[in-house]
């Protein structure tokens, strides 16, 4: 299977009408995932930089109307059923499990800590970049204002714990620190290519 390229990538996006704040955070996402994947593969990782950014970049696409999710897919399997539908498939098996909602489950907590780094890398840019590049603590607050009747405290400690071992992992296969991660901005220049 061909990986698109960022530009076909963000037109992909693009096609299905983001809204504003869609594209902040995906451009967020990807670029982070960027950062991380070009590290790893300086590190010796068998890896396609490529795959990771364009699969950051689409990761949300069930979260887009234009995109006709399933209603009976979770959020995750949605985009992954949408990017294989496209003829996307490696990059569906990079997102399926990225929503931090999958680190709950046991079972799902596993498939997520097994799967390949590229996949571990584009579940942990999400949990990095909300609007923008933000610690995890900072993410945590922010998902816990935005859905306070989510997680009881105990559920809640339970992912924690497990999105900073899936952040020691992915840093660790990068070579940086947690406070090292940067953005590699290269998706709104991709998305204004598109666009033109």
């Amino acid at each position: 299977m061909t990986v698109p390229s960022r530009r076909e990538a963000a037109h992909l996006l693009l096609s299905l009408q983001p809204p504003a704040w869609h594209l902040r955070h995906v451009c967020a996402v990807a670029d982070v995932a960027a950062f991380l994947a070009r590290g790893a593969k300086a590190r010796g990782a068998s890896i396609n930089p490529l795959a990771v950014e364009t699969a950051a970049l689409l990761h949300d696409v069930d979260k887009l109307p234009a995109a006709g999710k399933p209603g009976h897919l979770r959020h995750g399997d949605g985009s992954a059923d949408w990017l294989a539908a496209n003829g996307l498939t490696e990059l569906a098996a990079l997102v399926r499990d990225h929503p931090v909602t999958r680190l709950a489950d046991d079972a799902e907590a596993e498939t997520v800590a097994a799967a390949a780094l590229a996949a571990r890398i584009v579940a942990y840019a999400d949990k990095r970049a909300g609007q923008e590049l933000e610690s995890m603590d900072e993410r945590f607050r922010s998902w816990d204002r935005r859905y306070p009747d989510g997680w009881d405290a105990a559920v809640a400690a339970i992912v924690v714990a497990r999105a900073q071992a899936l952040e020691r992992d992915v840093c660790a296969a990068a070579g940086v620190e947690p406070e090292q991660v940067r953005r590699l901005r290269w998706s709104r220049r991709a998305l204004q290519e598109a666009a033109a």
